[in-house]
């Protein structure tokens, strides 16, 4: 891939976190970070809702139906591991109930917001 389609994808992903950023405050969510990267891993969001706290993962693809199926397993084992790592740093979050959920993005359509639609592993906190 160029360096300019990069930019260009970058900047498509960047965009897609911002709506769905969006998305999740306009059902009341708290967006407590954006982009955490973590060894190994990042968390596109996470955010607070009651007593949850949500790792989410934002695809973005030509159409909804492909965003929805675009969680790989190795991209939920990077997803899990920087939830530890977001846990570790952040103690007082750990008790709360823990998911991972997906926004999915596709142009002209709204988010759709996919509670707990990744299953996260995170191990014995």
């Amino acid at each position: 891939m160029t360096r300019a389609r990069r930019l260009v994808a970058r900047g498509f992903g960047l965009r897609a976190e911002t709506l769905a950023a969006w998305r999740l405050r306009l059902a009341g969510y708290r967006i407590l970070a954006r982009g955490y990267l973590a060894r190994g891993g990042e968390i596109d969001i996470v955010a607070a809702k009651g007593d949850a706290l949500v790792f989410v993962e934002v695809k973005a693809r030509p159409s909804l139906d492909e965003a929805l199926t675009a969680v790989t397993p190795q991209k939920r084992e990077r997803l899990s591991r920087a939830a530890r790592q977001w846990l570790v740093e952040h103690p007082a979050f750990a008790s709360r109930t823990l998911r991972g959920d997906l926004v999915a993005v596709a142009p002209g359509r709204w988010p759709r917001h996919c509670v707990a639609a990744v299953p996260l592993d995170l191990g014995h906190l």
